[in-house]
């Protein structure tokens, strides 16, 4: 599914969209250059399950744990993560395999370590303002 936006004002009904396409799926990586909006669109997701947390980006602590109304909420952001023993270190499979929902910027830091099924979500800038977004079923 490919959705492209003009503006950030448009991500809550992207946000929608993933929710619908997710079908229950909880485990979500994030794909997409620096400031592509990765943790912009996490903030929407977010609010779009009911939480009502601040929402930012774990890059210094690598988790952030939000409450929300569809359950606890992991985020993840790997990109300073230094070697694959750090993911072991923090206790990745107590979160990737908790049954709650798992939002992973940086996948391809910890890609051996995913589980066999996930969404995707590519972020591609486009314009000044623009986003497309795809989301793949794996």
């Amino acid at each position: 599914m490919i959705i492209e936006i003009n503006s950030e004002d448009q991500l809550r009904e992207v946000a929608k969209s993933l929710l619908k396409f997710t079908q229950g799926q909880k485990f979500i990586v994030f794909e997409g250059d620096m400031a592509a909006g990765k943790t912009t669109f996490i903030k929407a997701f977010c609010k779009e399950l009911g939480s009502e947390d601040v929402i930012n980006s774990p890059t210094f602590s690598i988790v952030n744990e939000y409450d929300s109304s569809h359950g606890i909420i992991f985020h993840f952001d790997f990109y300073r993560l230094k070697n694959i023993q750090e993911a072991y270190d923090i206790g990745y499979e107590e979160y990737f395999y908790s049954n709650l929902y798992c939002l992973v910027e940086w996948p391809q830091k910890v890609e051996e370590l995913l589980p066999d099924h996930y969404i995707k979500v590519k972020i591609e800038v486009s314009g000044s303002s623009g986003r497309r977004f795809e989301f793949i079923r794996f």
